[in-house]
């Protein structure tokens, strides 16, 4: 195919799905692109044979036309990817079948099933064998580019909110909860709804999405008429957030995979919590999240060296001596405990260093429960429920340890 048959198609500025085809209508390439338009015309520029090698210039060459799919989002397309590249095994996506990043979507044969990524190579071996660990109730893929399938994942389960290998872990799993990213078992339907909730990603994860809609919209009429109206309202969220996927990760995600140059920057968010008796035994906690996931090692303890009943000194302390660690990585969000008072002295240990990081601070309500946050409104209405959750963690850290302190 030339760049002259290229101008003739009218490809859309849009997500989806491209399949370069040879005279008798088989896929000899298919792959997946942010916008159609600007991706197919990359293989008609003059550098190609430098930038994707001789194999896909041959492929371009031998192609009589392209063919595509548009979907309604990036995280479609990841999917549909997939499904056709397994249905038809073209011959040039010989590199994405080996792709040693490859991984599978596993869905677990459980009461309350789980679903995580496994590396293809693993995977495969260990069905061979039989050693797998775990029942498997379904699996898709594999996908090539495994960072592009882990973030779509964490966007599909903000969607149908499941559990993940690591939910036997109770404060692993209440995290998730606390984020809205993985069911709660306070009621006797929840059941139930979580059985539908892996319904719904099966149909996702083979490409038909417009069956879920279907359902979705009979469940809401339903609920409706039978006046339960809570359960409408979900499903009316559901149809909407389904219809308006945020596509923002997958993009940068997305583009990352086709040129590695061009990487996605991992958001970290630290939290900071104080915690004693009346000024005895003071320490001081850390914990770490990026993009929205825990990552324990990285958390640290702080023995406060004047025991004081003074949270904001403490605070101050604790701050002074994190950022003494110039080999640790500066975080994107730091979340206090406390008011504005406490916002402002830890903005003070900052601006004392020259550093800029935005901050929040979150308020307890008696029941020590966040009930206010206060910072940059964008960063709160665009992090809300993971400031919650890490701040959350970060108290739990610190009671633990000073309870470790006390006991000794």
């Amino acid at each position: 195919m030339t760049s002259q048959g290229l101008s003739k198609l009218k490809l859309p500025d849009n997500p989806g799905v491209y399949r370069f085809v040879d005279g008798q209508g088989r896929p000899l390439y298919i792959g997946r692109a942010t916008s159609l338009k600007d991706r197919v015309k990359s293989y008609f520029s003059a550098d190609l044979i430098e930038t994707r090698g001789p194999r896909i210039v041959d492929m371009v060459t031998r192609a009589a036309t392209i063919k595509w799919e548009e979907t309604d989002s990036v995280l479609e397309a990841i999917i549909l990817e997939s499904v056709l590249i397994k249905r038809y095994q073209p011959q040039y996506n010989v590199d994405e079948r080996d792709d040693k990043s490859s991984q599978y979507v596993v869905i677990t044969d459980d009461p309350w099933p789980r679903v995580f990524l496994v590396r293809a190579r693993d995977f495969d071996q260990a069905l061979t064998e039989g050693s797998l660990g775990y029942r498997v109730k379904r699996y898709f893929g594999p996908y090539p580019h495994g960072g592009l399938i882990k973030e779509a994942l964490k966007v599909l389960r903000k969607l149908f909110p499941f559990k993940d290998k690591k939910s036997f872990d109770a404060r692993h799993d209440a995290f998730y909860r606390a984020l809205g990213r993985s069911p709660r078992e306070d009621d006797t339907n929840a059941r139930r709804r979580y059985a539908r909730t892996i319904e719904y990603l099966v149909l996702f994860f083979e490409g038909k999405k417009d069956q879920i809609r279907t359902r979705i919209e009979k469940d809401m009429n339903a609920y409706a008429k039978a006046l339960k109206f809570e359960e409408a309202s979900y499903a009316k969220r559901l149809l909407y957030a389904i219809d308006h996927i945020n596509d923002i990760a997958l993009i940068k995600a997305s583009n990352a995979a086709v040129n590695p140059s061009v990487g996605s920057k991992e958001f970290r968010m630290e939290a900071y919590d104080v915690a004693h008796l009346s000024g005895t035994n003071v320490v001081g906690a850390m914990t770490v999240s990026v993009n929205g996931e825990l990552v324990p090692a990285q958390y640290r303890k702080f023995k406060i060296s004047k025991q004081d009943n003074n949270d904001i000194a403490g605070l101050a302390e604790i701050l002074s001596r994190r950022l003494n660690h110039t080999e640790w990585t500066y975080p994107d969000l730091i979340l206090v405990d406390g008011n504005e008072t406490h916002r402002a002295h830890a903005e003070g240990v900052l601006k004392a260093r020259r550093i800029s990081i935005p901050i929040i601070a979150v308020t307890k309500d008696d029941r020590h429960k966040a009930a206010r946050l206060i910072g940059n409104p964008d960063i709160i209405a665009q992090y809300e429920k993971e400031i919650i959750a890490l701040n959350a963690e970060a108290h739990r850290f610190a009671i633990a340890f000073h309870r470790l302190r006390r006991s000794k």
